[in-house]
C-alpha cells in the first residue's frame, strides 16, 4: 500500500511538470508507468499539445537535459488538428518544441480537401506544412497526383510536386516533373515540360500555364502544342476548354494535319475538335503542296494567241505572223522587261523542283472535315477534245472565209459581273482578348474554407483506421512513376517540325474510292477562304474576294472578281474553278465574262482572248489546249521580231476558237462557226478598236511574292468606276445566289468564344451549291 501511494504520488507530480504552458501533456491512457525521471511510458495514451490531440497504441513521453519534450509512438498513431486535419500512420517522432512530427509506416493525412498518403512524412504543425520523401500520393475530388516528392501546405491548400509527376483524373492524366496543385481550387500550375493527355485523344504540352482540372480549362505560355491523332496546334499562349473541345491559339500560330497534308499559319487560331475545324485571323496563311515536272522549264503562259499560217493566200501579209508560234515566249518576256506597269515576274529558266507550294491568304481562313459522301463534288465534264458546242446565244460574225483589212470592228454587249459577294464580315473573329499572362494567384487564408474539428481534452477521437491498401497503392503508384514518359524540354518544336515536314511531302496514299465501306466513312477536308483572298505560286497568282476549295476532287473555286496571273498573262472572269490532280495542275474553268490578257512589248497593247466560258486543261503544269466557247474573239498584236515594234492587229470572232499548244508554242488554232477574221494594219488601230469589250488589265493586284501577297491586299474599284480610272470596267449585276451545301459554316458570335454556333455564308459561297447541284454541261 506504501509502494502505490508513493507511485501514485510520483506520477501526479511528473503529469504536473508536463502540463506547464506549451508543453505536452497526458489526458488519458489504460496504462502508465515511469521508466526513468524525465519518461513515462503509457499504453493507449492520449496526448494534447497546442489543441492538438495525438494518440496511439503505445508511447513514450521524454524530454532531455534541455528539458525538450518528445514523444515516441507505435500503432495506430492518430494526430487530430483544431482545423480538422487528421494524421494516420503506424509510427511517430514528435518533436514538442519547433511541433514538427515525423511519421512512417502507411501515412495518411487527411483534410477537407484531399487526401495524402506516404511511407515517410515530415509535418510542422505550427507552419502546417507536410514534406514527403521517397513518394506518395494525394487524392483529392477525383484528382490523384503521385510524385517522388512533395510539400504540401495545409493553409493555402497548395502542394507541390517534384520528380515523376503523374496525375491522375477522370479525363486526363498529366505527366511533368514539377508541378503545383491547389486542392481547393483543383488548379494545377506547370514550371517545366508537362504532357497533358485527355481520353478524347488530344495531349497538350506546355513548358509553363495551368490546367484546372475540374473544369477542363487550360491556359499555356511557353513552347505549347496542342495534338490530336494527326493533327498539331501551336501558338505562343494557348487556352483549352475541354468540355467544349475548343482551342485558341495566339501569335505565331500554327496549325498542321499531317493525314491530308494541310497546314496553315496566322496570328490567331480557334480549333473546334467536335467538327473539326480550324478558323485562322491575322495575316493566314495556307500551304498546299503540288507536283512539278522537273523537267519542263515552262510555265502556263498561254494567252498570246495567234493562229498558225494555214492559208497560202494570205502570203506576205500573215509571214510575219507564221514566226509567231515561236516568239509566243519573247513577246511575253518583252511585255514584261520593257513595261513599268507590268508586274508580271518571270522565274528563272531552270528545271522545276520535284514539288511546289501553293500559299493562300485571306481576312478569314476556315477549313474543317466532312463526310466524303457528304462532299458535293461540282461535275462539269470537261472534254480534252472540246465537248459539244453551244452556239444558241452567239452572235453571227460572218462566214469562215471571211478576213478583211479594214479600218473598225464590231462590238460586243460590256461585260457583266454576276458575283455579289455578302457584305457580312467575320468581324467577331477579329474582336477577341488575348488569354491573361499565366499567374500564380495568392490566396488569402481568410478565403479558404476549413472544416474545424471538435476538440477534446477527455476522450481520444474516434479511431478511424488506416487504408489497408496502403502499401499497395503506393507500389503501384511507384510502378507507373517508372513507366510515366515525362516529356523533355522544347520537345513542342520537334514535334511540329516532324509535322510540318510530313505535311509538306505529296500525298501518295491509295484510297478505294470503289469501296462503298470506305465511301460512308471516309472524309475530307475542305477550306472557305472569306474576304482579300490572294494566292501566291511561283509560276500562278491569284485574288478573288472568297474562295472555297474541297480536298476530295481538289477544286478551287474562286468568286468575287477574281483574277489570276500565269506567267504573263493575266485571267479572270464571274467565276474561275481551277483543278488539281495528281498534285498537277489539271484544269481550269472560266465562266461568265472570261478574259484573258497579257501585254505587247511597251505594254499599251495588249493581246486578249474572250468568251462566254473558257476552258484550259495542263500538262506538266502548262496549258496544252484552250476552247474558248460563246461569242469567242482573239485580238492579237504582230510584232517584227527585228525591230520590236508592232505590225498589225489581228481580230478573230467565231463560236469557239480552239487552240492547241506544245509548251509555249501554238501547234493548232481552228475558228469554228460563224467565223469573223479580220487584220488591221497598225495605222488603223485606234482606242476603239485595240480592246475587246469588258476589258480589264489591273497589274497591281498581282502578288509579287509570298511576302507581297500577305501583307499587301488588292484595291477594289468603286462601283461605276470607268476603266480609265480605275483601269477596269465591270458592271455588278443584281441578283442572288443559292447556298452552297458543302460550304455550310460555323458562324461566329461578337466574341471567339468556346461556344461557337454557325459561322455565316457569303453569297459567294452560295454560288457553289447552284453550280454543284446543277452543273453545266459541255
Amino acid at each position: 500500500m506504501k509502494h502505490c501511494l508513493t507511485f501514485l504520488l510520483a506520477l501526479i507530480c511528473f503529469q504536473s511538470l508536463f502540463a506547464q504552458d506549451g508543453r505536452v501533456r497526458i489526458i488519458s491512457s489504460r496504462y502508465s508507468s515511469i521508466v526513468n525521471q524525465n519518461s513515462i511510458s503509457s499504453i493507449v495514451p492520449v496526448y494534447e499539445h497546442n489543441g492538438s490531440t495525438l494518440s496511439a497504441d503505445s508511447g513514450i513521453l521524454y524530454e532531455d537535459e534541455l528539458k525538450r519534450q518528445f514523444f515516441e509512438a507505435f500503432g495506430n498513431v492518430v494526430i487530430t488538428q483544431p482545423s480538422g486535419t487528421i494524421i494516420y500512420a503506424d509510427r511517430l517522432h514528435y518533436d514538442a518544441t519547433p511541433q514538427v512530427a515525423t511519421l512512417t509506416n502507411n501515412v495518411r493525412m487527411v483534410d477537407a480537401n484531399s487526401v495524402l498518403t506516404t511511407n515517410f512524412l515530415v509535418y510542422k504543425m505550427r507552419e502546417k506544412i507536410g514534406t514527403y520523401t521517397g513518394g506518395g500520393r494525394i487524392i483529392s475530388k477525383g484528382d490523384t497526383i503521385t510524385s517522388k516528392n512533395a510539400y504540401y501546405f495545409e493553409n493555402t491548400k497548395d502542394a507541390y510536386f517534384r520528380n515523376k509527376v503523374v496525375v491522375r483524373t477522370p479525363t486526363v492524366k498529366i505527366y511533368t516533373d514539377t508541378m503545383r496543385y491547389n486542392s481547393a481550387q483543383r488548379v494545377t500550375y506547370f514550371f517545366g515540360p508537362t504532357n497533358i493527355k485527355g481520353t478524347k485523344g488530344e495531349n497538350l504540352y506546355t513548358e509553363k500555364g495551368n490546367y484546372n482540372t475540374e473544369t477542363g480549362v487550360a491556359n499555356f505560355s511557353k513552347n505549347n502544342l496542342y495534338t490530336e491523332g494527326t493533327r498539331f496546334l501551336k501558338g505562343d499562349s494557348l487556352h483549352y476548354e475541354r468540355a467544349s473541345g475548343i482551342g485558341k491559339a495566339f501569335r505565331n500560330v500554327v496549325f498542321v494535319d499531317t493525314l491530308d497534308k494541310f497546314y496553315a499559319q496566322g496570328g490567331y487560331g480557334l480549333y473546334n475538335q467536335v467538327d473539326e475545324s480550324i478558323t485562322m485571323t491575322e495575316k493566314p496563311l495556307i500551304t498546299m503542296v503540288v507536283k512539278n515536272d522537273s523537267t519542263d522549264t515552262a510555265s502556263a503562259d498561254s494567252t498570246m494567241v495567234i493562229p498558225p499560217d494555214d492559208d497560202p493566200k494570205e502570203g506576205k501579209r500573215r509571214k510575219d505572223r507564221k514566226k509567231e508560234n515561236e516568239q509566243v515566249e519573247q513577246v511575253a518576256d518583252d511585255a514584261t522587261a520593257m513595261s513599268s506597269d507590268s508586274t508580271a515576274v518571270r522565274p528563272p529558266k531552270t528545271a522545276k523542283p520535284a514539288v511546289d507550294s501553293v500559299y493562300m491568304t485571306s481576312d478569314t481562313l476556315y477549313s474543317r472535315m466532312i463526310l466524303l459522301k457528304d462532299y458535293k463534288a461540282l461535275k462539269f465534264n470537261l472534254d480534252r477534245s472540246g465537248g459539244e458546242l453551244d452556239v444558241e446565244e452567239d452572235v453571227d460574225y460572218g462566214d469562215d472565209e471571211g478576213m478583211d483589212v479594214i479600218d473598225s470592228s464590231e462590238g460586243t454587249d460590256a461585260m457583266q459581273d454576276s458575283i455579289q459577294v455578302n457584305s457580312t464580315r467575320i468581324d467577331s473573329l477579329l474582336k477577341k482578348e488575348l488569354p491573361k499572362k499565366v499567374e500564380e494567384p495568392v490566396q488569402k487564408n481568410s478565403e479558404i474554407k476549413k472544416t474545424t474539428g471538435k476538440q477534446t481534452t477527455k476522450t481520444p477521437p474516434a479511431r478511424i483506421p488506416p487504408e489497408t491498401d496502403i502499401a499497395k497503392t503506393l507500389q503501384q503508384d511507384s510502378v507507373i512513376r517508372q513507366r510515366a514518359v515525362v516529356p523533355r524540354e522544347a520537345e513542342a518544336d520537334s514535334l511540329i517540325n516532324q509535322a510540318l515536314s510530313a505535311a509538306q511531302k505529296p500525298d501518295t496514299a491509295f484510297k478505294d474510292t470503289s469501296n462503298q465501306a470506305y465511301l460512308d466513312t471516309a472524309r475530307t477536308r475542305i477550306v472557305k477562304a472569306y474576304y482579300n483572298v490572294r494566292m501566291f505560286k511561283s509560276d500562278l497568282q491569284a485574288v478573288a474576294d472568297s474562295v472555297y476549295y474541297g480536298m476530295a476532287d481538289s477544286m478551287f473555286r474562286f468568286m468575287g472578281r477574281p483574277m489570276i496571273w500565269a506567267d504573263g498573262s493575266q485571267i479572270s472572269s464571274d467565276t474561275i474553278y481551277m483543278q488539281i490532280r495528281n498534285q498537277k495542275m489539271d484544269n481550269a474553268l472560266l465562266i461568265a465574262n472570261a478574259f484573258m490578257v497579257n501585254a505587247v512589248l511597251d505594254s499599251i497593247k495588249y493581246n486578249q482572248l474572250k468568251g462566254r466560258k473558257i476552258t484550259a486543261f495542263f500538262a506538266n503544269n502548262s496549258i496544252d489546249r484552250l476552247y474558248v466557247d460563246g461569242n469567242a474573239e482573239n485580238l492579237v498584236f504582230s510584232t517584227n521580231d527585228k525591230t520590236h515594234t508592232i505590225t498589225e492587229m489581228f481580230h478573230d470572232r467565231g463560236a469557239r476558237i480552239k487552240i492547241k499548244m506544245e509548251g509555249k508554242k501554238i501547234i493548232d488554232y481552228i475558228t469554228i462557226r460563224k467565223v469573223d477574221q479580220k487584220v488591221y494594219p497598225f495605222r488603223l488601230v485606234n482606242q476603239e478598236n485595240e480592246v475587246l469589250p469588258g476589258f480589264i488589265w489591273r497589274p497591281q493586284d498581282r502578288p509579287k511574292s509570298k511576302e507581297d501577297m500577305i501583307n499587301r491586299k488588292r484595291e477594289i474599284p468603286k462601283d461605276g468606276e470607268g476603266p480609265e480610272e480605275g483601269n477596269e470596267e465591270r458592271n455588278p449585276a443584281n441578283g442572288t445566289t443559292p447556298p452552297d451545301v458543302n460550304t455550310a459554316a460555323p458562324s461566329q458570335p461578337a466574341k471567339p468564344t468556346v461556344r461557337e454556333s454557325e459561322k455565316p455564308t457569303t453569297a459567294a459561297e452560295k454560288k457553289s451549291e447552284s453550280e454543284s447541284t446543277a452543273p453545266p454541261t459541255r
